[in-house]
């Protein structure tokens, strides 16, 4: 039997722990090559004692896989770029890539520190644009070279972008910008040959176990509910060429339940033709929210 990614190469970054090394495992078991990247830092983006991307590969290659570590910090324009670089060197090719990467550092919305602010929003933002960015100057330059690609983008955003997630404003204003990237990619680079999505999962890692402690415990037997392996099989269908036609979407995973999550649409409106005075722009608003829909509760709220 054919597995489903025989022959193709896919790049998976943050996959030395948790969901990441899950992805790259999952996808060397149904044939893939993959270049397997973290850049080896603790929860909080300090530097790590060792290169966890190693490990994975040692994984990889012992079950009968193909695969090589990257180390590069893809939040860089250098590091992103070396990283599609390894996967074109290496193997000849590069048809999936998986934006995985990402580190916490939580506080509540007025102790949170500028730096802070930056360190989460470069690492889970500019870490999925960069990668992105020259993933998708390739597969364009292979397009206008009559090479059109069956390329595929699996993005990463998270319950925290879709709802929110107190103590977590940085984070969840990063994965929210995660989906409006996903989205905007997804309508630009089909031309080319290459689909976009995104997954919003929830599973135990590093970035979970503590937060969510009491959900994200492993049972003592059944189903594991909240392993990261969970989510990987979606992400595999996804960054295959199986998954052909499905581009600009965005899946929550948890567990054995999948849902196409449907975003910002438009509800009750009302147009009166001309401009309202404040007085009947609250009226009209508060009618307005009496037909809607309830709001999503914010996590933690």
């Amino acid at each position: 039997m054919s597995r489903m990614c025989e022959g193709r190469v896919v790049v998976v970054t943050g996959a030395g722990r948790g969901l990441g090394r899950a992805h790259a495992l999952a996808f060397a078991a149904e044939g893939a090559k993959v270049v397997v990247n973290d850049l080896g830092v603790g929860l909080d983006g300090t530097p790590g004692a060792d290169g966890p991307s190693l490990h994975v590969v040692e994984e990889i290659r012992a079950a009968g896989g193909e695969a090589i570590a990257h180390g590069g910090d893809v939040a860089t324009s250098a590091g992103a770029a070396s990283l599609v670089a390894a996967a074109l060197d290496t193997y000849g090719r590069l048809d999936t890539l998986v934006n995985n990467a990402g580190f916490l550092r939580d506080r509540m919305l007025v102790n949170l520190d500028e730096d802070d602010w930056d360190a989460v929003v470069r690492v889970h933002l500019k870490g999925h644009f960069l990668p992105l960015k020259h993933a998708a100057a390739h597969w364009r330059a292979e397009a206008k070279a009559g090479r059109t690609p069956a390329a595929r983008i699996v993005n990463t955003s998270s319950g925290a972008g879709l709802l929110g997630s107190v103590g977590q404003s940085n984070y969840s204003a990063a994965k929210a910008g995660i989906v409006g990237l996903t989205l905007v990619a997804a309508a630009e680079l089909a031309r080319y040959g290459v689909q976009v999505n995104a997954i919003a999962p929830a599973a135990r890692t590093r970035m979970t176990e503590r937060t969510f402690a009491d959900t994200m415990t492993a049972p003592d037997s059944g189903f594991d509910a909240m392993a990261p392996e969970n989510v990987s099989p979606l992400v595999v269908w996804l960054g295959a060429e199986a998954s052909a036609g499905v581009t600009g979407r965005v899946f929550e995973t948890e567990g054995g339940r999948i849902t196409v999550m449907e975003g910002w649409r438009a509800g009750p409106t009302a147009d009166k033709a001309a401009r309202w005075t404040p007085e009947e722009a609250g009226e009209t608003a508060l009618k307005l929210l009496g037909r809607a829909e309830v709001a999503g509760r914010v996590y933690g709220a």
